[in-house]
């Protein structure tokens, strides 16, 4: 009997995208690797380091090396608070050849086109600009040119990018990482936090409808309480990504029969 070609989803999430790093690292140990990745915004930085063959310690070590948050980031006549094209060099010196034909999985990254409303599925070409507009949060980060079309956050348009897996995969894993807990009014206190509850509705909405096509789906409720750029929680989010695979061991050596 032939193993089962994986699938592996990976939603957007900012910070609570480490939980990618733990689910991947539990799949490991039961010996599933996913040869097909589709990722939006953080999901799709995890795929492609993953892609490119990156341990989830490199991977976990990557995030914590780079601020975003950084002054000499910062986005001068461009709409945005950080310039996202700065950003390029950093990528670069783990993507040497910049190019999705080199990395040794399947990597589909969503992004969008801001001004014609719609996804774009990025597979092949050139792979760090296409990463980063992925990733290109919204006021955060500053839009990204590629071929003359604008692009931003691919959770915009489509954060559970699985359509560009379906026609590959036997088995399809999704990881999502926004789940829309209850919360009460006198926690809106700041302009960021309505953004980010704002934002998470709409992932949630057009996420789950799409959850159907997954033959798993593990999406950690304790990511729940961080917020998208919380730095503090890297090491927490990866820990609870892992926690919360570990649960359901038994659906995941289910996915090998």
């Amino acid at each position: 009997m032939n193993e089962p070609t994986y699938g592996l989803v990976l939603s957007g999430g900012g910070i609570r995208g480490l939980a990618h790093v733990g689910v991947i690292r539990a799949l490991e140990e039961e010996g599933i690797y996913p040869g097909y990745i589709a990722g939006a915004s953080a999901g799709a930085i995890i795929g492609a380091f993953y892609a490119a063959g990156y341990s989830c310690e490199d991977i976990l070590a990557f995030f914590h090396e780079t601020s975003i948050f950084s002054i000499d980031k910062y986005a001068y006549g461009k709409p945005g608070f950080f310039d996202t094209e700065k950003f390029y060099q950093i990528f670069r010196t783990y993507f040497p050849t910049d190019d999705f034909k080199d990395l040794a999985k399947k990597l589909f990254v969503s992004a969008t086109d801001i001004l014609a409303g719609k996804t774009k599925f990025f597979h092949e070409g050139p792979l760090i600009h296409a990463v980063l507009a992925s990733a290109a949060f919204p006021v955060v980060l500053s839009p990204m040119m590629i071929d003359e079309v604008l692009y931003a956050d691919g959770g915009i348009t489509n954060n559970f990018p699985v359509e560009p897996l379906l026609a590959h995969c036997d088995r399809i894993i999704g990881v999502y990482v926004n789940p829309l807990n209850k919360i009460k009014a006198e926690e809106l206190t700041s302009a960021r936090n309505v953004m980010d509850r704002a934002f998470r509705i709409g992932m949630a909405n057009m996420s789950i409808q799409k959850f159907s096509h997954c033959d798993l789906v593990i999406s950690p409720e304790k990511l729940s309480r961080f917020g998208t750029f919380s730095i503090r929680h890297l090491d927490e989010s990866y820990e609870i990504g892992y926690e919360e695979a570990r649960k359901h061991l038994d659906d995941i050596r289910r996915l090998k029969e």
